[in-house]
């Protein structure tokens, strides 16, 4: 890694993430290894050269998404997905946000196999964007931006200078870049560290085959001729087996109940979202 670069506040926010995902990639592998699983951050098959392929996943169109991690079990079936981003600025939150809430779902409707998405979030994270990927049954962990403040202090990283103090970045990223190979990946074990015994608890969860499986909501999507679309979800097959032999069904696009355009935003636990 160069010391002279352009933008060396982008730079060691990209090595620092780059460190964490390593560190929760290794954490993740000895882990589900113990019980069977397998941990995949690339396809198992290497290109010409030997360089691994990117580990993309597909929707039922056909788009292909490159997600960053994926627990496997020994079929290959995926069973978690995971992602693992580092954010400095808020303003970044609904580009990354948006596109976790986009491929997840995508990719989670064609490998009718997945049980649960997991992100671990590093860095400076709005509870708006917090709110839209847990609308999206994503589960997160988060590390925040002080607390990386605070590890990147004990190596001597003064990483909380303002947005335009370039000369700032770049004393903090000559810092780092003098730092041993081994304090760097270091702090991203420190980062993970953090969140670790949550993480485990819950994949191990989500992993435990012997819970017994029941249908556990069932959502009805209309779609009417001229582009219409409405949501029903029920608790229970018998509900919704009973709302589709209701004789009103063809009056559901009715248009009365509809939001309008002055119509507040939905609340989500409890502050607005938007």
């Amino acid at each position: 890694m160069a010391a002279n670069i352009q933008n060396p506040g982008s730079a060691l926010g990209e090595a620092i993430g780059v460190e964490m995902e390593k560190a929760l990639n290794a954490l993740l592998t000895d882990f589900v290894e113990q019980f069977g699983y397998h941990f995949l951050s690339k396809i198992p098959i290497r290109q010409k050269g030997g360089k691994e392929k990117k580990l993309l996943m597909y929707d039922s169109f056909g788009t292909a998404y490159n997600i960053d991690a994926v627990i496997a079990n020994e079929s290959m079936q995926p069973i978690i997905l995971i992602e693992s981003k580092y954010i400095r600025y808020t303003k970044h939150n609904r580009d990354k946000g948006s596109w976790v809430c986009t491929a997840h779902p995508a990719v989670r409707r064609r490998y009718n196999s997945i049980r649960s998405s997991v992100a671990v979030l590093a860095g400076n994270w709005s509870s708006s964007s917090l709110a839209m990927m847990r609308s999206y049954d994503i589960n997160i962990f988060l590390i925040p931006f002080s607390l990386i403040c605070d590890l990147l202090a004990k190596y001597g990283i003064d990483f909380g200078w303002a947005e335009k103090d370039r000369e700032a970045a770049q004393t903090a990223w000559e810092t780092f870049l003098a730092l041993p190979d081994a304090e760097q990946a270091q702090i991203g074990v420190e980062m993970i560290n953090t969140v670790k015994d949550e993480l485990r608890e819950l994949v191990l969860a989500i992993l435990d085959d012997t819970t017994v499986r029941k249908i556990d909501t069932v959502t009805i999507e209309l779609h009417s001729n001229l582009g219409e679309v409405k949501v029903y979800t029920f608790p229970t097959l018998a509900q919704a087996i009973e709302f589709l032999n209701t004789s009103e069904l063809h009056q559901v696009f009715i248009t009365t109940d509809s939001l309008t355009l002055f119509d507040p935003p939905p609340m989500i636990d409890g502050s607005n979202a938007g």
